[in-house]
């Protein structure tokens, strides 16, 4: 059978009662509702919903396969792996933690029609309705939508897609992620998960250590000997009124990255070149190396090797922002730019879907909170990063913000540069699985721990 979805539902398979429906990942409550009423007018007991416009190749046995392993495993969403222009396109496993609007599907899922019983009929959203939809309908187990890893249908898009891993922070997208906002925010208090902003800590007393720098900038390097000089002059540039060091951790460089770092070092003695015993540590590893020297400050403060702050004030900022938001972990702004510091669109990531209010909870759909992060010494040492070396800082941040508060600065502090040898440039489809996977991991743990917490509360 060759598909193609449209705006009105239709029969695609009688005997089973299956109908199809192009419905967009972006739409409104008004489009659902619609859906839904035409969808009983047919008497369909099954929907397969086109989330991208596009032709579907899919075989009569494929798609009662589809409909018999939903109902063998008593879920009301199911998706699968897909073929697309001669390429296997794999799906990750959804997990409980696979709350961000963004989670790809693929262009295909199959629904039970009932699933739509779960959403509020008076719902009006413009365009979150969809995962509205997806939350309401099964988005904690034991109604988990189903991963089936079999190719079993073939998809030509009408158009290429031109997302961006900055979609969720452009400012043309701001009302769509506020409505994302809402869903998310009414799912997690339905399901015991939200976090009362009243209830979060103000930072605890900081302890005098006079033979600790109150500052340390940590940067973890691994073969960058076109950036790692440009970082530490960037470190070393800061203004402030307090001493500061900055801690390089050299995870074995093989390029000429040590020799730069150790240049450095004998004619600034605030650079401290630390190279770890291990040959098993990541970024969080190396993070973790840091920490726990006898040499860091109070205060830590990120910066990756291949970027710079973005002027000299961004330490006392930061420092600053600790006493002044009583925050016991503290969040920047930053801008993107080519190799050479030419701001890239979208321009400065100010993350200002973080608020006071709801960030806490916000931040469990997004993949991000923003940089340069900076935290307590004595927190990291309470609550080491994982030893990976992507989303390590996201996992610190969402253990942090389920106690205590977050401090945001929402000017520009840091240029961020994008590159070919950036570890996230020109990501294949196995990679960002994989990255996404693991975040997904990581809301997992946040969600559980955040409703045991309240369970406890209550």
């Amino acid at each position: 059978m060759i598909l193609r979805g449209t705006d009105k539902p239709v029969l695609i398979h009688e005997g089973a009662r299956c109908a199809m429906a192009l419905l967009p990942s972006v739409c409104s409550s008004t489009e659902v509702n619609a859906l839904r009423e035409r969808l009983v007018a047919l008497d369909a007991r099954w929907v397969l919903l086109q989330l991208s416009p596009g032709t579907v190749e899919l075989k009569e046995q494929e798609l009662l396969r589809m409909i018999a392993v939903l109902k063998d495993t008593g879920r009301r969403m199911l998706y699968t792996d897909f073929r697309q222009a001669d390429q296997r396109c794999e799906c990750i496993d959804y997990q409980e933690g696979s709350l961000r609007d963004d989670f790809d599907f693929g262009p295909l899922v199959l629904l039970r029609v009932d699933a739509f019983d779960k959403v509020d009929p008076l719902a009006q959203y413009r365009f979150a309705a969809f995962y509205d939809l997806r939350l309401q309908s099964s988005g904690s187990a034991p109604f988990l939508p189903f991963h089936l890893n079999e190719y079993l249908y073939t998809f030509c898009p009408e158009t290429e897609t031109t997302g961006s891993q900055f979609d969720y922070v452009n400012p043309r997208n701001r009302e769509v992620q506020v409505e994302y906002e809402v869903a998310l925010t009414n799912w997690l208090r339905a399901n015991g998960a939200w976090i009362d902003p009243l209830a979060l800590k103000p930072a605890e007393p900081l302890k005098e250590e006079k033979d600790r720098p109150l500052a340390s900038v940590v940067i973890p390097v691994f073969n960058r000997v076109k950036t790692i000089r440009d970082a530490i002059r960037s470190a070393l540039a800061q203004q402030t009124d307090f001493c500061f060091n900055v801690l390089v951790v050299d995870n074995h460089s093989t390029d000429g990255t040590t020799a730069v770092i150790n240049e450095i070092a004998q004619l600034d003695k605030r650079v401290v070149h630390l190279i770890p015993e291990e040959t098993t540590l990541l970024i969080g590893g190396c993070w973790n190396k840091a920490v726990s020297s006898p040499l860091c400050g109070q205060y830590v403060v990120q910066l990756d090797s291949d970027d710079m702050y973005s002027g000299p004030a961004t330490l006392q900022q930061i420092v600053d922002a600790f006493a002044q938001q009583n925050c016991m972990a503290v969040v920047g702004s930053y801008r993107l730019t080519d190799f050479d510091l030419n701001e890239l669109p979208p321009g400065v990531i100010d993350h200002k879907e973080w608020t006071p209010e709801n960030g806490m909870n916000n931040a469990l759909r997004i993949n991000g909170l923003g940089a340069p992060r900076a935290f307590r010494r004595d927190l990291l040492l309470q609550y080491p990063l994982p030893n990976t070396s992507y989303g390590e800082d996201y996992a610190a941040m969402l253990r942090i913000t389920r106690e205590y508060r977050l401090g945001r600065i929402y000017d520009s502090l840091y240029d961020c540069r994008r590159w070919s040898g950036n570890s996230d440039a020109a990501l294949s489809r196995e990679k960002v699985n994989r990255n996404n996977l693991y975040k997904d991991r990581i809301r997992t743990i946040e969600l559980l721990a955040r409703r045991s917490l309240h369970s406890k509360i209550s």
